[in-house]
């Protein structure tokens, strides 16, 4: 959603959208039409329009004369009319799709009534009004499949406009974007004193792309800057449903919530009060030391950072209606973010660094809060391995979103055949990218075997994980005592 509009702000919008010399890709003007179709074609071809011009908003007005500019008012009250029986908002944000924000303002200027249609650009998919697609050309509306260089040029900007680039608050003050933004927390977390002046802070906020000046005047604070330093996510609408989420539930289901928290405040602001909460509220294991019982957190701080860091950087910003959530259960906790992870989920620990936001993953490796080595996995793993937990699944439900799974301490005999196979080929992996061989005493070691039987139950997981290809033997030549073994990818 677009943030409040004040009057002298939508005053100073129309004077500056009069000034144009005619109508354009991102701006239509209009007296008394208000055919409910013609509305929605041109939603579609404003934002399609805007995003091709890369225009931070598209607008529709009514009550400006088309040839003339001139100020005469308009009888067009939105808040009432309808299409049939139905609010024609309502309607509209039936027929428009992918869902984008789009609000109706009503402003005075010069004595008479006007109307603004705010529009957001398309951002991942061309808007559709009915199912059709539409473009701006010059001031008319056309079908955009009849231009499809027009079509394509609008796919590339899709595809090269990252994220962090976007603008989530425009013409901005001064005073608004250091009421917006927790910028003291930046600057300590570079590692700089508060410069004195406003002049200093404006300049090294700028320079990190967290705010760019505006054309109309003032500042845009970026997605990038919101997303990281926000005193208050909803106060930046498009982002406000991308507050972490931290929810614990009794038992091992979604039926019965105790607690749960959003995080509010920008990412690098909030990260060490997500992890802290997180570690806060999950179940503890006891153990006894030498006769003197404590309390151990039933999963490894480091591997939840890791993870939690993970969510919030390789997120797809992109996808509506979701953001990224953690989950607490008696025997496991999950952690989810939106959007398909950017590689296979059994190559998370070789794979070559990757990131879908790369300057939030670089301001957040700045701060050190993650990294861009890619190690970020292989640390979650080796802590479950010296924890002696279940190795964790990464799974990508319906190709929509990224879910890592860590599971509660269990006896090797209490964990099926895919875990054990998942454990050993996690191991082979990590043993890997280490420099390491995996051998029957390796897997004796990860699942903390003892006793006569170990080499044997050792073999049978090892054989196990041959037979599902994750894993190949090093030296087939080698006798079955001296063989290692490999991850499937590293032959």
């Amino acid at each position: 959603m677009f943030p409040r509009r004040t009057p002298e702000y939508l005053e100073g919008l129309v004077d500056q959208l009069r000034s144009l010399d005619y109508e354009n890709e991102w701006v239509e003007f209009k007296v008394n039409n208000t055919d409910p179709d013609m509305i929605g074609r041109t939603i579609s071809a404003l934002s399609n329009g805007a995003a091709l011009n890369e225009d931070s908003s598209a607008y529709m007005i009514w009550g400006i004369e088309d040839s003339t500019h001139d100020v005469v008012g308009t009888r067009f009250a939105p808040s009432s009319a309808k299409r049939g029986n139905e609010p024609l908002e309502n309607w509209l944000a039936r027929k428009v799709r992918p869902r984008i924000d789009f609000r109706f303002h009503q402003v005075t200027v010069e004595g008479a009534r006007v109307v603004i249609l705010e529009i957001e650009p398309a951002s991942s998919h061309p808007v559709a009004f009915n199912g059709d697609r539409f473009i701006r050309v010059g001031s008319v509306t056309k079908s955009l499949g009849d231009f499809p260089n027009m079509e394509r040029s609008l796919w590339r900007i899709f595809d090269k406009t990252p994220f962090e680039d976007g603008i989530a608050a425009e013409r901005v003050s001064d005073d608004d974007v250091l009421s917006a933004l927790d910028y003291p927390a930046y600057f300590n977390l570079i590692g700089r004193p508060l410069p004195d002046g406003r002049a200093a802070i404006f300049s090294a906020l700028e320079m990190d792309d967290l705010i760019s000046l505006c054309d109309a005047g003032g500042w845009n604070i970026t997605n990038l800057g919101a997303v990281l330093f926000a005193k208050r996510l909803g106060d930046f609408p498009r982002l406000g449903r991308k507050a972490p989420r931290v929810i614990q539930y009794r038992g091992t289901g979604r039926s019965n919530a105790l607690k749960e928290q959003v995080s509010e405040i920008g990412y690098a602001v909030g990260f060490e009060r997500i992890v802290d909460y997180t570690m806060a509220v999950i179940p503890s294991n006891e153990v006894i030391e030498r006769a003197l019982r404590r309390e151990l957190p039933m999963f490894p701080k480091l591997a939840i950072r890791e993870l939690i860091a993970n969510m919030l950087i390789h997120q797809d910003f992109s996808i509506t209606g979701a953001g990224p959530m953690v989950e607490i259960f008696d025997d496991r906790i999950e952690i989810r973010n939106p959007g398909a992870p950017l590689v296979e989920t059994d190559r998370f620990v070789d794979a070559s660094p990757e990131s879908r936001n790369e300057a939030l993953a670089s301001l957040m490796r700045r701060f050190g809060i993650c990294e861009e080595r890619g190690t970020g996995i292989d640390k979650v793993i080796e802590e479950v391995e010296v924890f002696q937990l279940p190795a964790p699944l990464f799974e990508a439900p319906l190709g929509r979103s990224t879910r890592a799974t860590l599971f509660a301490h269990r006896e090797l005999s209490e964990m099926d055949r895919p875990e054990r196979i998942r454990a050993c080929y996690q191991h082979a992996c990590l043993r890997f990218v280490s420099g390491k061989r995996v051998n029957n005493a390796s897997v004796r070691e990860r699942f903390g075997l003892s006793g006569g039987n170990a080499s044997v139950v050792a073999s049978r997981i090892l054989r196990d994980t041959l037979d599902s290809n994750l894993i190949v033997v090093r030296d087939p030549e080698a006798g079955t005592r001296n063989r290692t073994y490999l991850p499937f990818w590293a032959v």
